[in-house]
């Protein structure tokens, strides 16, 4: 089973994350079985078996916090966006945004938290979103060799001029979508992808970002900025 993600820690090399092949206790989805049916805009089975339909990576350029966003399903209930973060240590005044922790078995404990609240993924989604950034390559080594492992859903953001304001959020407003406001920036994470074709937004927004998985070939609007 592939274990959690670590940023390459060479600077040169952008983008770019290494997986352990590692046993995970408890596993993410189960994880997440307990912690979904608690957040508003969950839809599905409380309880529901919880089901990995896609995923993205994006990397810490310091390697110590792991960011994966997960595609996924409870049950039969619709596609669901879940963004976590992995850091060894707790991460302090995010009582509110832990989702759990695991025992890995390479890594050791890890702290699992709603990545919405962590200030290492806010820049990673603003530059996906605003410079179109793109996901990390994942990889494993294996004796010393690097093995490339494909992306199970592509990526697509906006260039834009605008930058996102150092520092962390002034505020995280959960719901559908989740609002992410820092020095009068807002970005918004869709939790229930809609297609990206029609006017979901509403309103005019200054980037976003769309995705697309085998299976669902018409991109999806995952986030975007005020």
């Amino acid at each position: 089973m592939a274990g959690l993600t670590r940023a390459h820690p060479d600077s040169t090399i952008l983008r770019m994350a290494l997986l352990h092949r590692a046993e995970l206790r408890p596993s993410k989805l189960e994880l997440l079985v307990g912690w979904l049916p608690g957040r508003s805009w969950f839809a599905g089975a409380a309880g529901a078996p919880v089901t990995r339909v896609a995923a993205y990576r994006f990397d810490d350029p310091a390697g110590e916090v792991g960011m994966e966003t997960l595609l996924v399903r409870a049950g039969e209930g619709p596609v669901l966006q879940v963004p976590l973060t992995y850091r060894g240590a707790p991460l302090a005044g995010a009582e509110r945004f832990l989702v759990g922790t695991v025992e890995h078995s390479v890594l050791g404990r890890r702290w699992v938290y709603d990545a919405c609240g962590d200030p290492v993924y806010l820049p990673a989604l603003a530059a996906a979103v605003l410079a179109d950034a793109g996901q990390a390559q994942e990889y494993f080594e294996v004796d010393g060799e690097r093995q490339v492992r494909e992306p199970s859903m592509t990526v697509s953001g906006s260039r834009t001029d605008r930058t996102w304001p150092a520092g962390p959020a002034d505020a995280v407003v959960d719901g559908d979508p989740t609002l992410i406001r820092a020095g009068g920036a807002e970005l918004a994470l869709v939790r229930r992808p809609v297609p990206a074709d029609t006017d979901a937004v509403g309103a005019p927004v200054a980037g976003r970002l769309t995705g697309a998985w085998p299976g669902q070939d018409a991109p999806v609007l995952l986030a975007y900025a005020g």
